[in-house]
């Protein structure tokens, strides 16, 4: 698993009811959503590799 770092993020407070709103619709904290809408646009850009399958053995990602 990647190390997490904390970082603060200042945001209008319509957009955080709007992410609060999306993460109780898709049952995930704020913090986890903003993470997943970042992480997909990053995907979608070309800037981090697609997450890879899991291994239905262990019920995890591949290791590297």
């Amino acid at each position: 698993m990647a190390d997490k770092k904390a970082y603060p993020l200042r945001i209008s407070a319509d957009v955080l009811d709007a992410v609060q709103r999306w993460s109780e619709d898709e049952l995930r904290s704020v913090n986890a959503q903003i993470e997943y809408v970042l992480r997909e646009a990053l995907r979608k850009a070309g800037r981090i590799r697609p997450a890879e399958p899991a291994d239905p053995k262990s019920g995890q990602g591949k290791s590297r």
